[in-house]
């Protein structure tokens, strides 16, 4: 079934409301998780939306809890989310790293004790919308078995980088440090899809496309093998030292994935060329990207951020695609 935006943004801010958030708290984050839907990124939007509820529900999300500042250091900020929302938390962060950067040229904020992000990329679109290149990322809970390892020891920490067009068609990367997001894991299961390429180790300790049994053994792949496993640890390690906060380590002895560890960087490009200098720059790069011969007769070579952008216009056109049982299951969260 395909659910007009508005529709879906107005159901997730009833049944946040319900929980505890306030009005305008809660049109926030309904619009955080709305968006994500609206752009193709189900995973972090209506299919996560559930487990976001059972958080709340379980009191390990406090709705009304707000990031405070712990540490001012000129361009670098610390913050302690207090185990708040985490997107709304998250969002606050990059506004200031935005303020530091339009400021100073850069602005970083290390934000610690959070919760989930949900998608990562929205800070990157974030940023790249107030005209500043955004470098951010998050650890997670342990769901990745360090190269070489068997256990579960490192996080597939999402990592996000975005450039800004003036246009609004920003480049933008976000990707999980895995082959794939736990959420695309789960979202192939539920349509009953193999993934295009192996993804994760089944029961018998072979490479498979099958979601549900990377699922039954939780030892995703990492993206380059032992690079992304060497990232993933940088990853952990550079948050965790800038926040003094908690590690991917200290996150698996909490039960749920709560108390996250983020970073938010901001760089304002105009402190060094116009944006008429900047606009032709990426302009002369994706361009020569887009001129690549296709692998497939009639195909098409994407830049990081153009699906994105082009999913939105249909979703936002003829509805957001919504699994059944997904769509039962947030009309059952309704107070």
């Amino acid at each position: 079934m395909r659910i007009k935006y508005e529709e879906l943004e107005n159901k997730f801010k009833e049944i946040l409301e319900s929980r505890g958030f306030s009005e305008d708290n809660a049109k926030a984050a309904a619009g955080v998780f709305a968006k994500n839907s609206l752009d193709g990124i189900y995973s972090h939007g209506v299919n996560r939306f559930p487990r976001v509820i059972s958080y709340l529900d379980k009191g390990e999300i406090d709705p009304s809890a707000i990031a405070t500042v712990e540490l001012k250091m000129g361009a670098f900020e610390r913050w302690n989310g207090h185990r708040g929302f985490g997107p709304l938390n998250a969002t606050l962060a990059m506004d200031r790293a935005c303020e530091l950067a339009k400021e100073n040229g850069i602005g970083i904020v290390a934000l610690g004790n959070n919760n989930h992000w949900m998608r990562g990329g929205s800070y990157g679109w974030q940023a790249a919308d107030k005209g500043c290149i955004g470098i951010c990322w998050s650890n997670t809970m342990p769901n990745m078995p360090a190269w070489g390892g068997k256990d579960r020891k490192i996080g597939n920490n999402p990592f996000i980088m975005a450039v800004p067009r003036s246009n609004g068609a920003h480049v933008v990367v976000d990707c999980a440090v895995s082959q794939f997001s736990y959420g695309k894991i789960e979202e192939a299961r539920l349509k009953g899809q193999q993934l295009p390429v192996p993804g994760g180790y089944d029961t018998e300790g072979n490479l498979t496309t099958d979601p549900a049994e990377i699922e039954k053994t939780w030892r995703v792949l990492p993206m380059g093998y032992w690079k992304g496993s060497g990232i993933s640890i940088l990853l952990d390690v550079v948050a965790t030292v800038l926040t003094n906060a908690n590690s991917v380590a200290d996150i698996g002895t909490f039960g749920d994935e709560v108390g996250l560890t983020q970073i938010m960087i901001a760089i304002d490009p105009s402190k060094a060329n116009t944006v008429e200098v900047t606009d032709s720059i990426v302009e002369r790069i994706i361009d020569d990207i887009k001129s690549s011969e296709p692998v497939k007769e009639g195909g098409e070579v994407f830049y990081p951020g153009e699906m994105e952008l082009r999913t939105r216009r249909d979703n936002y056109e003829n509805g957001i695609p919504v699994i059944d049982e997904v769509w039962e299951k947030i009309n059952s969260l309704v107070k």
